[in-house]
């Protein structure tokens, strides 16, 4: 398996059956691999509730999610205007959002959409699911391509919400934000508490159970 899919299949124990999520573009569309399609309702923010994989020869090209990507419809799944799906959003109707990062902070705030001096990706509805979810899981991978850390004191591109996540996942560690900071949760694999350390320049502590447990 590789990281991603260790990461997706790690945020998937994180949902609660028959909750209602939305899955960014990246990582958090591989979530959708380890989730039973009777029991987690997912969404799309152009427009469909009940979104399931597709095999390549059920591929309808007009059926699509939000990051383009063709995609399957459950027994029982809704279609609606785009208006009305960011109502459901903004409305707190989508009790998690799944989304990938460029970086994530110390204060929780993440940056997900813009590179200075890049062509903008676009902010797509990440801004909205960030305000209206009542849950935000970041999945990401620990650094970026050319090894600096992604999980960093202070954002340096755009930010694109001020609302803090929730949890964070990568392919090193799962950070939960309790009281006021990240907490340093669950070392992934055979990551060390080094490992994590040398890579992450966002504030966190370990928790008490985690450090018992690599101290036995």
């Amino acid at each position: 398996m590789n990281k991603k899919e260790i990461i997706a299949k790690r945020a998937a124990e994180e949902l609660k059956p028959y909750s209602i999520i939305n899955l960014g573009i990246g990582i958090p569309t591989l979530v959708a691999n380890y989730l039973d399609k009777d029991k987690y309702y997912l969404h799309t923010e152009n427009g469909m509730l009940g979104v399931t994989s597709v095999k390549e020869d059920d591929i309808d090209p007009l059926l699509v999610n939000a990051g383009k990507l063709p995609v399957g419809e459950a027994v029982g799944a809704s279609y609606f205007h785009s208006a009305d799906s960011f109502a459901m959003i903004r409305g707190g109707h989508v009790d998690v959002a799944i989304l990938g990062a460029l970086q994530v902070d110390s204060d929780g705030l993440v940056a997900n959409y813009a590179i200075p001096g890049k062509d903008i990706i676009g902010v797509g509805g990440a801004m909205d699911l960030l305000v209206g979810a009542k849950q935000i899981i970041v999945t990401t991978n620990h650094v970026s391509k050319d090894g600096s850390p992604k999980l960093i004191d202070k954002c340096t591109y755009p930010i694109t919400s001020t609302r803090k996540v929730d949890v964070i996942i990568t392919d090193m560690a799962v950070f939960k934000w309790k009281e006021g900071g990240f907490e340093l949760t669950e070392l992934v694999g055979d990551t060390s508490l080094k490992e994590v350390e040398e890579n992450t320049t966002l504030s966190y502590r370990i928790s008490k159970r985690l450090l018992q447990k690599e101290s036995s």
